[in-house]
């Protein structure tokens, strides 16, 4: 697995933490950072144990203020689409089909590609201090790892048009009213209330989890649905389940 000293990478039980570790720069994403991202997620993709992906970040002023605006700049034509902007596509995507959930701990500012990166998670809990925008317009440019199709997939086209197309912010509390996060806590309770969160992602059949997450990245598929359905009904961890309810004990998944 690659290291870096900006990305950190943490197993605790059966959840693994993607630390950006940047704060000096507010987290921005430079070529070094996308690697270690990407090793980090096949990393935790590789392993039975783990069941949930925190991705996070260190400092209070921001999760994540997107691209290095001195990396991609230096970059040729050529270079931007095939190393810079794909590059990120690739990883972003990997991120968002991770067979485990991930869920995001946004403090402070999550702009332009620093946004782009939590759209990618399943969930995605803000402190009261955060602040969201896709600002790239302001540069003459546009986002481009993602934003102009998640982005109105979760918080509809109307709305993702006016962040777009103005770059202005928008506070936790509006982002929670659009449905851009799922809650917004203090931001001393940041760190503690994912970890709740994952705790109980955790303690269901893993199978289960991972399988509705992919049913629910492609919706409509009813059929598939159903199969999956009847087939995590014969898993071992259907069976604990059902024993476990009946012996009124917390169920002991074991993921197969």
């Amino acid at each position: 697995m690659s290291q870096t000293s900006k990305v950190k990478f943490e197993i605790n039980g059966a959840v693994a933490r993607i630390i950006l570790d940047r704060p000096e720069k507010l987290n921005a994403l430079d070529p070094e950072m996308l690697s270690a991202l990407e090793h980090s997620i096949d990393h935790a993709e590789e392993s039975r144990e783990i069941r949930v992906i925190i991705l996070e970040s260190t400092g209070q002023k921001a999760f994540c203020v997107g691209a290095d605006i001195f990396a991609w700049t230096a970059l040729s034509p050529l270079e931007m689409w095939s190393e810079w902007v794909r590059r990120g596509h690739r990883i972003f995507d990997r991120l968002e089909r991770a067979r485990q959930p991930v869920i995001c701990a946004i403090q402070g500012f999550a702009l332009g590609g620093g946004l782009e990166i939590a759209l990618a998670c399943d969930l995605r809990i803000a402190a009261d201090s955060a602040r969201f925008a896709m600002p790239e317009v302001k540069l003459a440019t546009i986002p481009g790892w993602g934003g102009t199709s998640r982005l109105p997939k979760l918080i509809g086209s109307s709305r993702a048009k006016q962040m777009i197309f103005t770059g202005d912010q928008i506070t936790a509390e509006t982002a929670e009213r659009w449905g851009l996060v799922n809650e917004v806590v203090p931001i001393g309770a940041l760190r503690e209330r994912v970890t709740t969160i994952a705790e109980s992602v955790c303690a269901n059949a893993p199978i289960a989890v991972q399988t509705a997450k992919q049913l629910i990245a492609e919706p409509g598929m009813a059929i598939l649905e159903s199969v999956a359905s009847a087939t995590n009904a014969f898993t071992e961890d259907a069976k604990e389940g059902l024993t476990s309810f009946r012996e009124k004990r917390p169920p002991q998944f074991k993921g197969y």
